[in-house]
């Protein structure tokens, strides 16, 4: 594989699964070259849950400048939408982007232009979120299931509520997307290759290192504000380490659950990479040394 040539001024991308090593990849361009690294992922904007999130720490954020982590309380809904808004500053500032993030619906966003859907009325909320995700698939058109995840209740609900709240299917708001804010070819584009024997290893020894890190003292201090309804509650671990905190699980359980839970997660970011980002350059995650797949020019 030929080397990637990034430039100062030129935004980037990058884009993997969970733990495939695209903050270090980020940090690294940063270092060399400048840049503010803008997070891209759906759970590391709340508050909260730094370690479970895998946050920059300290030292990360001492080295580089970073935006849009932890800025939005834990307890608050954030969508695309409002991503989208965030970042749109960061796109036009004095330092270059380095845009990084697991959420692959953030950076079609960004690249393809997102829907302007109406917000989803709470009624209409409160409806959806009493319909098992069989009984949501149903009423959902074909169109609209080829582009979602349907395994992921979120986006179908989400599909779901704006069909009902607007009459008018996911899909066919999307047909009528404006212009990208970013369009890929206005950026170097990257996605991490991550083979799953060699990420399903590193998703086991990061959580381990959570736990090591103090990821149970802060689903401990979470235990009062818990309601698996928030968000930020969807972060992986954060449901077993506070089922064990209640007496449901042991810690033992607990932790085998959320590496099964963020090996399938980390499976369907890869699904999704590959049917979506075909047209992005891949950099192999398990390569000895990432930095030599980078021309880093002045």
């Amino acid at each position: 594989m030929s080397a990637i040539t990034i430039t100062p001024d030129m935004p980037v991308l990058i884009a993997g699964p969970t733990a495939s090593g695209k903050s270090a990849l980020a940090l690294h361009i940063a270092q060399h070259q400048g840049g503010v690294i803008v997070n891209a992922d759906a759970l590391q904007v709340f508050d909260g849950w730094r370690i479970l999130t895998a946050r920059p720490d300290d030292v990360d954020l001492a080295v580089a400048e970073h935006a849009l982590y932890g800025h939005i309380q834990f307890n608050a809904p954030y969508s695309v939408g409002h991503w989208l808004r965030d970042v749109t500053p960061y796109l036009s500032g004095k330092k270059r982007p380095i845009i990084v993030g697991g959420t692959g619906l953030n950076f079609s966003a960004l690249t393809r232009g997102l829907a302007d859907i109406p917000p989803t009325p709470a009624p209409v909320r409160a409806m959806a979120n009493e319909i098992s995700l069989a009984d949501l698939l149903s009423d959902l058109d074909p169109d609209t299931t080829v582009r979602i995840d349907i395994q992921n209740r979120v986006r179908v609900q989400r599909a779901w509520e704006v069909q009902r709240a607007t009459g008018q299917t996911l899909a066919s708001w999307q047909n009528a997307t404006p212009p990208p804010l970013l369009p890929a070819l206005t950026a170097v584009c990257i996605t991490m290759e991550a083979p799953k024997d060699w990420l399903n290893a590193r998703i086991a020894q990061r959580f381990d290192l959570m736990l090591q890190q103090g990821a149970l003292d802060e689903a401990r201090a979470m235990l009062p504000h818990w309601n698996p309804d928030n968000l930020s509650s969807k972060a992986i671990g954060a449901p077993e380490l506070i089922a064990h905190l209640q007496g449901h699980m042991t810690l033992n359980a607990a932790r085998e659950a959320a590496i099964i839970a963020s090996r399938q997660y980390a499976k369907r970011q890869r699904t999704w990479f590959r049917a979506r980002h075909s047209d992005w350059q891949q950099v192999p995650a398990d390569s000895p040394d990432l930095s030599a797949t980078l021309r880093l020019t002045d």
